[in-house]
């Protein structure tokens, strides 16, 4: 691996610096899962698509730059830099995206791409199910053939910003009488209309975007199927391979983190435990090992060879990293996180550290370890296809 940045590259970079630079908006959106917040975000991921900075890594046809992987992820390193909202399309143009790159049809990437990228048409993933988190393929989601499609039956769960979104994609099994990975299909679907049900998930933090779908009879046409007819299993594991190992968490996110909170160590090193100076330390390294990790899958990618089950490495890695980072922000801040933010009423910050950014940050790194797959069956995956031990 080349660890120096061609000329390309530093302009790449100069150019999107100074472009974030003068456009990341100077107040915050809210959060991206609340109604009112989802909306203002929309309007900066259109901004971001006008500009071409929405999926600079695509085709040009479909709204991109086309730029390298290598250019993507100094991409990401300056969009966090800069201390840009976070991705309300992410589910569409990091996860669904790439699958439909490796299989979809022209069809299907001429359709759906290019709003996809501009937030015109916003995407839910609908793979958990009750009784069927880790354990996908125990799903019980059904869909049956009829003229001209499918009709969808069935209940997903833990849909992300699925109470906002406008389509989704998932597992059903087209085939009862196959088990566990076979028999499967994967389709994308409406979120809105007859057959469909979206029931909000209540959180702790208030916010409303996590939803449950019931599907009863939904209506899928034969040109909404990604991929072969019982053959979703391997279309499925192509969507987790980029969400675990490359695109759903980019380095630029945990190097940004990292550089808060050495910021905030230098404001409250005075009344710091000695031992957070090392943890500080290790949360910066840490962040910059997985930075450089990553370069090394992409270099490995560029010469054709498949990340596949090491995807789960990189995602126990990141996610075990990011709840550590915000313990050792939450042991800095102490007491002080008592100050607190009333999530309703930003503005009532006060004196609280960050506006509560920390605790908030907290809270949601303590999922990571969960969504995308659980780091206990990331670990069975590491033992059994990276090492190659024997199953127990």
């Amino acid at each position: 691996m080349d660890l120096t940045f061609t000329e390309r590259e530093n302009a790449f970079r100069a150019e999107c610096r100074a472009w974030l630079e003068r456009h990341v908006p100077k107040e915050s959106l809210g959060s991206g899962d609340t109604r009112e917040g989802f909306a203002r975000h929309l309007e900066w991921e259109r901004e971001l698509f006008d500009a071409g900075w929405a999926a600079v890594s695509w085709p040009k046809e479909y709204g991109g730059r086309e730029a390298s992987l290598f250019e993507w992820l100094i991409f990401e390193e300056e969009y966090y830099r800069a201390g840009a909202p976070n991705r309300v399309t992410q589910n569409g143009i990091f996860l669904l995206a790439p699958t439909l790159f490796e299989f979809g049809t022209e069809e299907q990437k001429a359709r759906i791409l290019r709003p996809m990228a501009r937030g015109d048409v916003t995407w839910g993933q609908g793979w958990s199910e009750p009784n069927a988190g880790s354990d996908l393929a125990s799903l019980r989601s059904t869909a049956r053939r009829v003229e001209g499609g499918w009709l969808l039956s069935g209940q997903k769960t833990w849909c992300t910003r699925g109470a906002f979104c406008d389509m989704a994609y998932g597992l059903f099994r087209t085939d009862p009488a196959q088990k566990r990975h076979h028999g499967l299909t994967y389709f994308m679907f409406p979120l809105h209309g007859e057959g469909v049900t979206v029931r909000g998930v209540d959180r702790l933090d208030g916010d409303e975007g996590f939803a449950e779908l019931f599907l009863d009879e939904l209506f899928v046409p034969d040109r909404d199927v990604i991929g072969e007819v019982n053959q979703g299993w391997y279309v499925a594991m192509a969507t987790t391979s980029s969400e675990r190992g490359l695109t759903l968490r980019s380095p630029g996110r945990f190097m940004a983190t990292a550089s808060r909170l050495v910021d905030l160590y230098g404001r409250y090193r005075a009344s710091a435990e000695p031992a957070l100076r090392d943890a500080v330390i290790d949360a910066w390294i840490d962040a910059e090992a997985y930075r450089w990790y990553t370069f090394q899958t992409v270099t490995h990618m560029v010469d054709g060879q498949d990340v596949g089950a090491s995807s789960s490495l990189n995602k126990v890695f990141w996610s075990e990293m990011d709840v550590r980072t915000h313990e050792t922000a939450l042991a800095l801040i102490g007491d002080r996180l008592e100050l607190d933010i009333d999530h309703d009423a930003p503005e009532s910050a006060g004196d609280a550290v960050d506006e509560g950014a920390w605790m908030r940050g907290f809270e949601f790194a303590l999922a990571g370890p969960i969504y995308a797959g659980t780091n206990e069956i990331q670990r069975n995956i590491i033992a059994e296809r990276v090492l190659g031990l024997p199953r127990k």
